[in-house]
């Protein structure tokens, strides 16, 4: 097995089941359109880095979008994730995993995240500002890495980095980025530009 196989994980966008803490400022259609063009863009990003294979694994099919894709399975989001990237890693050396909601993410962020793979890291992490991450990138099955995390908290990071400790992984960290969530979020994604501007 060799190269690196990027998984983009996205929710299907679909009004009033995507974005919905963005509904009251966008309606359920706005939030629905708003997840696509995240998607899009994620997807753009991943192909930017050149890695061996993108795949798009969603909760619903997400059409014209010309990549291969697959359906989470699990009974919450840790499991999802363990999933996808013990099969991954059954068909490639390293996998990057990146959510679909941060589009300050960068081309040369899931660059930089391969490298350190390569240099010996057995999981790089992107940190968001919310606690949680955007990206993990590993290159060995993260067997009990995600068990008892309380997902959707402010505080997951901060447990994946001591459970990483238990389990005698070394790891690396990409500068903390901010993801899509809340009103206030979409303003400072309207204010970036970068949903306009294509940046590797």
């Amino acid at each position: 097995m060799n190269g690196t196989l990027v998984i983009v994980f996205a929710r299907a966008p679909l009004p009033g089941r995507t974005k919905t803490r963005l509904i009251p400022a966008l309606g359920a259609a706005g939030a629905a359109r708003l997840q696509a063009r995240l998607t899009r863009r994620t997807l753009d990003t991943a192909r930017a880095a050149r890695p061996a294979r993108v795949e798009l694994h969603g909760d619903g099919r997400v059409c014209n979008l010309h990549v291969p894709q697959r359906r989470q399975l699990g009974r919450d989001l840790g499991e999802r994730m363990h999933r996808s990237l013990a099969t991954g890693l059954r068909r490639f050396a390293r996998v990057v995993l990146i959510g679909s909601d941060c589009p300050a993410l960068r081309a040369r962020d899931l660059r930089r995240a391969v490298r350190w793979l390569a240099a010996g890291a057995d999981a790089v992490f992107a940190p968001a500002e919310d606690g949680g991450y955007a990206l993990i990138a590993v290159r060995r099955t993260p067997a009990g890495l995600f068990d008892g995390v309380r997902w959707g908290t402010g505080t997951v990071m901060d447990e994946t980095r001591a459970r990483m400790k238990r389990l005698g992984w070394r790891w690396r960290e990409l500068a903390p980025v901010w993801d899509v969530d809340r009103p206030e979020d979409y303003r400072r994604l309207v204010a970036s530009g970068l949903m306009i501007r294509r940046r590797a």
